[in-house]
C-alpha cells in the first residue's frame, strides 16, 4: 500500500487482512493509475482546468449547475469541514440527502478535504442510522435540513458525540460557506489506495456490511464498465431512480457523466410515473434504473416523448426477457443488462447493445474477469449451473467484518449469485444462490418461473420462493400482483399453473399460488425474496397445524 494522507487510520487499520482480500487485476493502461490520486480533481477540477467550467453538470427541477459552480461549492463546503468542523484526513463523515446537486457536491467536498464518504438513504429511520454511525465511528454528518429528525434521533443512540450540520431548512451551513476566502481548496494529497468511501449494504441477508472503496475505484468503474460498455459522450445527460447512496445510483448519476464531463438530472424521487415526463423535460440521453421499473413505464410510454432516449441501463434485480422485449419493441432501444455489487462498487458483467444477448446478463466488463465455479472453488463446464466468482480492478473489502472469509474465496468475489455461462462467454443468471428451490430433488430457480409468469397478460407483478413442504421438501410458491380488473379465483390459478407448464419443464410450475396488493420491496426497488420466504415458510406450518 501507498503512503496514507489518513491522520485519522481508522479505516486502513480495519481493512481485512491482506491474505483475505481478492487479487486485484489492472490488465488495461487506463487503469494504471498514479500512487498520489485525490478523485474529485479529475471529477471535477480537471474539467474546469480544462476550459469546461462553463459546461452544464448538474441540473433538477429547482437548480441548474455547472462545473464550476459545482467546485466552488465543492470548495466551500470542503472548507466547512476543515476550518469549521474539524475534520482531519480519514475522519467519515455521514451524508443524509434525497438526490439533489447539494449532495453531490458534499460528497466530492468529503473526499476532496481527505476524508470518508458515508452516504445513506433518505428513508432510513434512526434505528437503521444507527448502525453505521457505530460501525464506522463517525462523528461528523452533513445533513438535508428536511431529514435531520431521524439523524437527531439516531444521534441520541451514538456510541460517540455526532456533530450535525445541515443545508436548506433551518440549516447552518450555507451561511459557513459564505465566509471569504472560502471559494479556493486545494485537494489533500491522498494515495490512490486510501479508502474515499464505505458503501453499507442493504441488509436484505442480515446485518448490514460496511464495503470501504479506494480513490482509485471511483474511477476504476467509469474506466472499465463506461468506457467500454456504456460509451458515454461529453453530450450526454443522465437520469435514473436510483438513490445515490447505493452504488449504482452513485456510478450511474454521478461518477460516470462527471467522469466524461456529461451532466446529469437529479430528482429527489423518481418513481416511474416521475420519472418519464422528467426524461421527456430535459431531453435525458441515458437512463438508470431497475427492471420493475422500466415495465411499469411501458403502459404510459405513449403519453410522453422520450425520443431523447439513446441508452437504457438495467440492474438491481434479474432483467426477465418479457419486459426486455416489450421495452424494445415499444422504444426501439435494447435494455443493457448488467450485475454488480456494493461490494465491487458497479457492473462488472455487461454487454454493449451490439453484443446483447437477451436473455443473458452478458460477458465480463473489460478488466474484470469471472467464472462459474463449483462448491469446491474448481470451475465447471459450461452449461452448468454454479456459483458466480469475479475479480478485476475493485473487490471486496469489508469493514471489519469476518464475512470477508465467506464472499472472497480461492481468489475470487463469490457474489452470492448461480450463473451458467455459454459456449460464447455469456453469463446467465439462475438466481441468488438462496433463491434456488429444491424440489423432489430438481433445482429450480425462482426467477426463470417469475419471468414466465410476467409474460402471462394478466400478471402485473411476481415473487417466486421456495415453501417448506413435508412430501417434496420444498415446492414452488408464487405471491402476484394481478393487473386491474384481472381476479385470482380457483379457475384462474389452474389457468396460471397450465400456462407456465406450456412455457417452461412441468416440474418447475407453481404448486401454490398468493396473490396479493404489492410485494415486498427494498428502498431501492430490489424485490425482498427474503421477506417472502418468511411469509411462505410461517403460512405452510400454519398448514401442518391446521391439519
Amino acid at each position: 500500500m501507498h503512503r496514507s494522507a489518513h491522520a485519522d487510520t481508522f479505516t486502513r487499520e480495519n481493512l481485512p487482512p491482506a491474505e483475505l482480500q481478492p487479487p486485484f487485476l489492472f490488465p488495461l493502461p487506463e487503469l494504471d493509475y498514479p500512487e498520489r490520486l485525490n478523485c474529485a480533481v479529475e471529477f471535477i477540477d480537471r474539467h474546469v482546468e480544462a476550459g469546461h467550467g462553463n459546461a452544464p453538470c448538474l441540473l433538477s427541477p429547482t437548480q441548474s449547475w455547472t462545473y464550476g459552480e459545482l467546485q466552488e461549492r465543492v470548495n466551500r463546503i470542503a472548507n466547512v469541514l476543515v476550518r469549521d468542523l474539524g475534520l482531519v484526513p480519514g475522519n467519515r463523515v455521514l451524508l443524509r440527502a434525497p438526490n439533489t446537486p447539494m449532495l453531490v457536491a458534499a460528497v466530492f467536498a468529503v473526499i476532496k478535504a481527505g476524508g470518508v464518504v458515508v452516504c445513506t438513504m433518505p428513508m432510513l429511520r434512526a434505528k437503521e442510522l444507527a448502525y453505521p454511525i457505530a460501525k464506522a465511528r463517525i462523528s461528523l454528518a452533513l445533513c438535508d435540513g428536511s431529514l435531520r429528525d431521524e439523524l437527531e434521533k439516531a444521534q441520541a443512540a451514538a456510541p460517540a458525540p455526532l456533530a450535525i450540520t445541515c443545508w436548506g431548512e433551518g440549516g447552518a451551513l450555507e451561511s459557513l460557506m459564505a465566509q471569504p476566502g472560502y471559494e479556493h481548496f486545494v485537494a489533500v494529497d491522498t494515495a490512490q489506495d486510501d479508502v474515499c468511501l464505505i458503501g453499507f449494504t442493504s441488509g436484505t441477508t442480515g446485518e448490514p456490511k460496511g464495503t470501504m472503496h479506494f480513490h482509485r475505484d471511483m474511477l476504476a468503474i467509469c474506466d472499465a464498465y463506461a468506457r467500454h460498455v456504456l460509451k458515454p459522450v461529453p453530450s450526454d445527460r443522465f437520469i435514473g431512480s436510483p438513490p445515490l447512496a447505493f452504488t449504482f445510483g452513485l456510478g450511474g448519476l454521478v461518477l460516470f457523466p462527471l467522469r466524461v464531463g456529461a451532466s446529469a438530472v437529479l430528482l429527489e424521487a423518481a418513481p416511474p410515473d416521475r420519472l418519464l415526463p422528467t426524461i421527456a423535460q430535459f431531453g435525458a440521453t441515458i437512463c438508470f434504473t431497475a427492471p420493475t421499473a422500466y415495465r411499469a413505464m411501458l403502459p404510459k410510454l405513449g403519453e410522453h416523448d422520450i425520443g431523447s432516449l439513446r441508452k437504457c441501463v438495467s440492474a438491481g434485480e434479474a432483467l426477465p426477457v418479457s419486459t426486455f422485449e416489450a421495452w424494445k419493441a415499444a422504444t426501439g432501444l435494447p435494455l443493457m443488462d448488467g450485475i454488480g455489487a456494493t461490494e465491487m462498487l458497479h457492473i462488472f458483467i455487461g454487454s454493449p447493445e451490439e453484443e446483447i444477448r437477451p436473455g443473458a446478463t452478458g460477458r465480463p466488463v473489460p478488466g474484470y474477469e469471472a467464472a462459474v465455479l463449483d462448491e469446491a472453488g474448481q470451475p465447471v463446464a459450461d452449461g452448468i449451473v454454479g456459483r458466480l466468482a469475479v475479480r478485476g480492478p475493485t473487490g471486496c473489502r469489508y469493514l471489519a467484518d469476518e464475512r470477508q472469509r465467506k464472499y472472497v474465496a480461492h481468489g475470487w468475489n463469490i457474489t452470492g449469485d448461480s450463473y451458467r455461462r455459454d459456449a460464447d462467454g455469456y453469463f446467465w443468471y439462475q438466481a441468488r444462490s438462496d433463491d434456488m428451490i429444491v424440489s423432489s430433488g430438481y433445482n429450480i430457480a425462482g426467477p426463470e418461473v417469475e419471468s414466465c409468469l410476467l409474460t402471462h397478460p394478466a400478471v402485473a407483478e411476481c415473487g417466486v420462493v421456495g415453501q417448506p413442504d413435508a412430501e417434496r421438501g420444498m415446492i414452488v410458491k408464487a405471491y402476484i400482483v394481478l393487473k386491474p380488473g384481472q381476479e385470482g379465483t380457483p379457475a384462474f390459478t389452474k389457468a396460471l399453473q397450465d400456462f407456465v407448464k406450456a412455457e417452461i419443464a412441468p416440474y418447475k410450475y407453481p404448486r401454490a399460488i398468493a396473490y396479493v396488493a404489492a410485494l415486498p420491496r427494498t428502498n431501492t426497488g430490489k424485490l425482498q425474496r427474503f421477506e417472502l420466504r418468511r411469509m411462505a415458510s410461517e403460512e405452510s406450518a400454519a398448514q401442518r397445524i391446521a391439519s
